[in-house]
């Protein structure tokens, strides 16, 4: 799987991109080694501004706002993760041979959990954008669509020839899981994030029963 951390392969990927002006590359840097030592919401524009040698003018000039310098780094380098990242993560998950469809989701749930927990801050901006900025989402849109559900799709079909899924069509299964795996994420991380989960493996056992006992044949 590549590095859990996002910050860490952005810095990576920024080191060998050259698509930007000069200032504009020097304000990527600063604010992809900030955002990594302080965190995105403990940073400020002035601090990137200082740390690129450049005026925060600059900053708001080419951006507007931190948010959107955050999105300016992660939408390119997000285009280039997910293909990468869907197929080695559902190569991992089935390199197991998961002898359910259980065990598969747990398996799901426990990576993409601890993943977004290493990625909280970039999670959070990134959800806001998705529900709230259409040209955003229709950016991520085909990626979502032509990898993720085609990966998705197949596994389910998979475990419905072995018995054990509910006799729906496949795309309506999906819609029905990923509706609550969205849900129960933007829960968990965004919208009541205050001691949501007090023990990692029960609220697991918990979320996994829920799914099954509504796809389950």
């Amino acid at each position: 799987m590549p590095s859990k951390n996002l910050i860490d392969e952005m810095i990576a990927q920024a080191k060998i991109s050259k698509k930007q002006t000069d200032k504009q590359q020097k304000v990527v840097d600063a604010a992809i080694k900030i955002f990594a030592e302080k965190g995105f919401a403990n940073t400020s524009t002035s601090e990137i501004a200082e740390e690129a040698g450049v005026a925060e003018a600059t900053i708001f000039r080419h951006y507007g706002t931190k948010d959107n310098l955050l999105l300016s780094i992660t939408l390119p380098f997000l285009k280039d993760l997910i293909p990468r990242m869907a197929e080695e993560l559902f190569s991992e998950l089935m390199s197991q041979s998961p002898a359910t469809f259980e065990q598969f989701i747990r398996g799901l749930l426990k990576n993409r959990i601890e993943f977004i927990k290493e990625n909280k801050e970039i999670f959070q901006v990134l959800v806001k954008e998705v529900m709230y900025r259409e040209e955003f989402k229709q950016e991520l849109k085909p990626l979502v669509s032509e990898i993720l559900v085609q990966h998705f799709i197949k596994i389910i079909e998979e475990f419905k020839e072995r018995g054990e899924l509910i006799e729906k069509a496949s795309p309506i299964i999906l819609r029905m899981f990923v509706t609550f795996l969205f849900g129960y994420i933007t829960s968990r991380f965004i919208l009541l994030t205050d001691n949501f989960v007090t023990d990692e493996e029960a609220e697991l056992d918990e979320v996994i029963d829920f799914i099954m006992n509504g796809l389950k044949k």
